[in-house]
């Protein structure tokens, strides 16, 4: 069954309960600061970074963004509902 035709069945997406989802994002929050912290102790404390930390630096903290974003859609209840069509999300 592809994801779309899950989607259509409604009751077959299953969705992840709160304190999963809580979970899981607190798990992803921890090693993203882990990364940052990873890649503050590679520059060394050197105040002028190289460009792949840069980019690097820049895509963890994008990444904390994100998952800061969800405990707020889960702390509202939207987390798991596709902002753009509104359907469930099927859990990975």
């Amino acid at each position: 069954m592809s994801l779309d035709s899950a989607a259509r069945a409604g009751s077959a997406v299953e969705r992840l309960s709160a304190s999963e989802a809580l979970q899981r994002l607190g798990h992803e929050r921890g090693a993203r600061l882990a990364q940052l912290q990873a890649v503050d102790e590679v520059s060394g404390g050197a105040t002028q970074a190289d460009d792949l930390q840069v980019m690097q630096r820049g895509a963890i903290e994008q990444a904390l963004k994100e998952i800061d974003a969800a405990f707020v859609r889960l702390q509202q209840g939207t987390y798991g509902i596709c902002q753009g069509c509104s359907r469930s999300i099927p859990v990975p």
